[in-house]
């Protein structure tokens, strides 16, 4: 999930959804009775729920697909109202959970949140999340392989059913076939054609989500390869001096970046708007299916296209969660439940209304819910599925996360 504070419409819609829907609020004692319950008492108890569900609002494309895709059919099927509050940053709401647990405040007015990373670990170290729902979802239990390794851990943090998994993602680099004839494979080869293109490559500047995952994808490369981050950082002694040579290498390129990495786009969407006027020929995105999305809105040129590095790029899963202090239980399992069904993933799929992977299990949907998937048009700008499962790096455990944007900082920004 995008690293994302909360926006104006943000805190109005917040402030709303705290001061109404007080009826059909459970006891704390009766949502948690839930957690024993059965399936038809969790959907009789949802219905005529309004449900909140916090999250990042800054794609159009998903935005539009939980407005005009997943509402209506929440509210037509189990009559359920969703109501999507948009923000800025994941880490604004888990500060807002840390608050409202340290006043004692049992009825909050966040019912949904969609998050994962060094988030869902705060949030479960501070015992912000309800507790283990992801069994009683049906779809979780018909489509989900809860200990396959991408499932079961999230950024190196067990789930324990603290979540329930939305989708996946997978960092691409994108380019124009037109500008770029041989897209580099390599940050050895991209190194080379930095310099033979000077100021037709950049990065977001950390600490944007998108800009820190390539620059781990530098480190992988420039010391070494994952495993011998697959642990915790702490456990690492020499950690300052294995990371050296991708401060180098950061380092070694910069001059030949855009504005020769004076300063740099300060997020994925500055980025991606100079990728989108042709001032830099390459941008890069945890969503295999955005330049597909982007080709089809006209903003990116037709012959946009989409790669992996040879050595693989880093896949990770997302999540939704339901907060401890949750008032409308109920209506957010049905809601969760509701996105994890094969036709919602299928929908989801479509670069037409997101594009994001399925978090579903291929070889447990049916031949039908099978073929529905595969007859997608994911677009000339996607990479077919099976090419991304096999290039698919683990991330590292969140708690290097921190240590890389605080090094960016001090070792490339200010330098």
């Amino acid at each position: 999930m995008k690293k994302i504070s909360l926006m104006a419409s943000g805190l109005l819609v917040l402030m709303l959804a705290a001061c109404s829907n007080e009826t059909g609020k459970s006891s704390p004692e009766e949502a948690d009775s839930l957690l024993k319950s059965d399936w038809k008492s969790v959907t009789e108890e949802a219905t005529g729920q309004e449900v909140n569900m916090y999250m990042w609002g800054g794609n159009e494309n998903i935005n539009r697909y939980l407005d005009e895709w997943v509402a209506p059919r929440l509210q037509e099927e189990h009559d359920v109202e969703l109501n999507r509050v948009p923000v800025n940053d994941a880490q604004d709401f888990v500060n807002q959970l840390v608050d409202e647990k340290s006043a004692g405040k049992t009825e909050g007015s966040m019912d949904i949140i969609w998050i994962n990373g060094e988030n869902f670990k705060a949030a479960k170290d501070n015992g912000l999340l309800w507790g283990d729902f992801t069994g009683l979802l049906p779809n979780f239990q018909d489509y989900i392989d809860p200990e396959a390794p991408e499932i079961a851990a999230d950024f190196g943090e067990p789930v324990e059913g603290l979540e329930a998994p939305w989708g996946k993602a997978q960092f691409v680099l994108v380019y124009d076939e037109d500008k770029v004839k041989n897209p580099p494979k390599s940050m050895e080869e991209l190194a080379a054609w930095a310099k033979e293109n000077p100021g037709k490559f950049t990065y977001p500047a950390l600490p944007d989500f998108t800009g820190s995952a390539f620059i781990r994808h530098v480190l992988y490369e420039t010391t070494g390869g994952h495993g011998q981050y697959q642990q915790p950082a702490a456990e690492i002694a020499d950690l300052d001096k294995r990371m050296e040579p991708m401060w180098q290498y950061l380092n070694e390129i910069e001059p030949y970046l855009w504005r020769e990495g004076e300063t740099y786009p300060e997020s994925l969407a500055k980025q991606e708007q100079l990728f989108a006027s042709g001032e830099v020929w390459m941008t890069m995105s945890y969503d295999p299916a955005l330049a597909a999305s982007e080709v089809l809105k006209g903003r990116f040129p037709e012959s946009t296209r989409t790669y992996v590095l040879d050595g693989g790029t880093l896949a990770n899963t997302h999540y939704l969660s339901i907060p401890f202090n949750s008032s409308q239980k109920a209506g957010a399992m049905v809601a969760i439940n509701e996105m994890m069904s094969p036709e919602a993933q299928t929908a989801k799929l479509s670069p037409e209304n997101w594009g994001d992977l399925s978090a579903l299990d291929f070889e447990k949907l049916s031949a039908e819910q099978q073929q529905a998937m595969n007859d997608v048009d994911l677009g000339a700008a996607t990479l077919p599925i099976e090419e991304l499962e096999q290039n698919r790096l683990p991330e590292l455990s969140s708690d290097y996360i921190e240590i890389i944007e605080k090094g960016w900082m001090e070792n490339v920004a200010k330098d």
